[in-house]
């Protein structure tokens, strides 16, 4: 990926302790988007990205999307309409930037951490606002979302995943997730390890 050398803070919160570490990042641009959140505008402008970071609790969830039989059926019966709200839109941005390329299965469960992190009381109670908690997401620039290729094949995968994370209609293979991290790199977190799933892996 092209781009920029960037250092970035990855910071983890419970019980009071934030462990964090300092990593070398690269960094590219993307296209601008905006949305609109409960009265305030939630800015999506071209700036660098980086992908990895920590990234909550929340119902099983039965694998029962209608009648699809694989997550990639599931995907494939996702509406291809340009109707998406502003916390849809949050939500599918982070699992554009965050796991964009990777396997459904491990999109699907960095979805799942915002989803549960905004089921856990511990978190902001929406996707836009646990997307934009400082210090928790680092493809964030200057505390907005980078706007991302609209037209991409991983964008309408990011949207298909976000409205099935959403919903709860497919089990997360990181249930329960909270926090996660790409592999390349080691925080020393006092967490739960649930699972490794592509090239992320996931706590609670």
């Amino acid at each position: 990926m092209a781009g920029s050398l960037a250092t970035i803070v990855l910071s983890a919160q419970g019980s009071g302790a934030i462990a964090s570490e300092m990593i070398p990042v690269l960094v590219q641009s993307e296209p601008v988007t905006a949305a609109v959140e409960a009265g305030r505008q939630v800015h999506f402008v071209a700036e660098p990205v980086v992908q990895q970071v920590p990234g909550n609790p929340a119902p099983a969830v039965e694998n029962s999307d209608d009648d699809a039989a694989t997550l990639q059926e599931a995907v494939a019966d996702q509406p291809v309409d340009d109707t998406l709200g502003s916390q849809l839109r949050c939500l599918a941005s982070a699992i554009y930037f965050e796991a964009r390329g990777e396997s459904l299965e491990g999109q699907l469960a960095v979805g799942r951490v915002i989803v549960n992190r905004s089921q856990s009381g511990r978190f902001p109670a929406s996707y836009c606002g646990v997307v934009l908690q400082p210090s928790q997401f680092s493809f964030l620039r200057g505390g907005r979302i980078p706007g991302a290729r609209e037209a991409s094949r991983d964008w309408r995968e990011a949207v298909a995943i976000a409205r099935i994370a959403d919903a709860g209609s497919w089990a997360s293979p990181a249930k329960g997730a909270l926090f996660f991290h790409a592999t390349r790199v080691s925080p020393r977190w006092r967490l739960q390890r649930i699972a490794r799933v592509d090239n992320h892996v996931f706590y609670r």
